[in-house]
């Protein structure tokens, strides 16, 4: 295993030396911000913090107040049309990006060059540690729209000086010509659509086999450490994937190395906290809670993600000394279904189908019926006895969720596909 660092310093410290390092750039970015940005200006203040000199260490890091998704959102329709999250005055941005709105109104974010290098460095990591250099050629199988997690990739492209290859405003069929002809060697999309791309290349009788990609890079959801959904991506393509976690607002936070033992949190550029979400005590699972280090132009303070981790403190055999998310992300708090009172995340039910290779796409409808919460998998099944399968499926969800839940086969290309973050989940108690 040929392992490569993007700061091999940074990545391989020790806990005392990464903790100095986090705490010194801690407190340069509290000095900017009581100085110069209204939202955390305030907010600081609000707390009772006026010098970033009160920050004695990164252990007193519980005294700063929290930030949410919707503090984000209302200061933004207060202050149209992007808030006052801006340490800078307006003529030092020069990207403008936004969330996807999956879960809830969409956020406006801005980038000053120095912010949006600090996102090119972060997304270098991510490549390093994937072993992609400036040999491979690059496929983002985007549609490049205001999301930032394509532009971001495509700048940590330039980063590690590897060639670029841009998938905008092409079909699936077209980009799938396309990374083959180019020879493209690492691909950039969401796991939904790598198995998509996968679908419509049998369909279209494009051999996978012939093409160049080796390694793929995936994010937007949580399948790329769901050992089923990421082993019936590796047997499509016969390329290996890699998770990659980040948010628009937050940054690109998680890199998966090539000892692939769970997704590293980039500790050189964000500070991460893992608290129970009841007592908001420190515990090793739980909902993680982020601060950027290097985003000054617009950044967030510990930032309540609402995303569940299990963390492991455990050095990797890469030699990499971040903690790691074992499993990625389990999912999200925000999104966890109460089924009959047992908590489920749609990721521990995407693992279950995703175990069975022949099922080519599902849904999740969950229902209120005569007062009891109900939930019905629908499955589409490319092959073999869908009966069968339907048993086999019903008997896994059975004995790993402790419930038993209906699963129904869906005719054949009827469920749909998705390019960007899949939404599987169809709650009609919500409706």
């Amino acid at each position: 295993m040929e392992i490569s660092y993007f700061d091999r310093a940074v990545e391989t410290a020790n806990r005392e030396t990464l903790t100095t390092l986090q705490f010194s750039r801690m407190q340069a970015l509290l000095k900017e911000l009581l100085a110069s940005n209204p939202f955390y200006g305030a907010k600081l203040r609000d707390a009772g913090f006026t010098d970033s000199r009160m920050l004695r260490t990164i252990e007193e890091l519980n005294r700063l107040p929290f930030t949410r998704k919707n503090e984000l959102v209302e200061d933004q329709e207060a202050h149209p049309p992007f808030g006052t999250n801006l340490t800078y005055p307006l003529g030092r941005y020069i990207h403008l990006h936004q969330t996807s709105g999956t879960t809830g109104k969409p956020l406006r974010w801005l980038d000053t060059p120095e912010s949006w290098d600090w996102w090119a460095r972060c997304w270098a990591a991510v490549y390093f540690a994937a072993g992609v250099t400036a040999a491979d050629r690059i496929f983002f199988a985007f549609s490049f729209g205001p999301f930032i997690g394509f532009w971001a990739a495509w700048a940590g492209s330039k980063k590690i000086g590897a060639l670029a290859i841009s998938g905008g405003a092409q079909d699936s069929y077209q980009r799938l010509r396309n990374l083959i002809a180019l020879q493209a060697t690492v691909l950039c999309c969401t796991p939904s659509y790598a198995l998509h791309l996968a679908e419509v290349a049998r369909k279209e009788k494009i051999a996978l086999e012939k093409s160049a990609i080796r390694k793929i890079i995936v994010a937007g959801e949580p399948g790329g450490s769901i050992p089923g959904t990421k082993a019936q991506i590796e047997e499509e393509w016969g390329a290996r994937v890699f998770d990659h976690t980040g948010a628009t607002e937050i940054g690109g936070h998680g890199l998966t190395c090539l000892g692939q033992c769970g997704v590293h949190l980039n500790e050189g550029e964000f500070l991460v906290e893992v608290l129970d979400p009841q007592t908001m005590e420190p515990a090793d699972e739980g909902e993680m809670v982020i601060t950027n280090l290097g985003r000054v132009g617009s950044p967030v303070l510990r930032y309540r993600t609402a995303d569940h981790v299990r963390i492991s403190r455990d050095v990797c055999e890469c030699g990499r000394t971040f903690v790691r998310m074992e499993g990625g992300i389990i999912g999200r708090i925000d999104q966890m279904l109460i089924i009959r009172g047992v908590n489920i995340f749609p990721s521990s039910i995407e693992a279950i189908v995703r175990s069975f290779p022949c099922v080519a796409e599902f849904s999740v409808v969950v229902d209120r019926i005569e007062n009891m919460d109900e939930l019905e998998i629908l499955v589409e099944i490319a092959e073999g006895d869908i009966r069968e399968t339907l048993t086999a499926i019903r008997r896994e969800v059975s004995h790993r969720l402790g419930l038993r839940i209906e699963v129904t086969a869906a005719e054949a290309g009827s469920l749909p596909r998705f390019e960007l973050k899949a939404k599987r989940v169809i709650d009609r108690r919500q409706i």
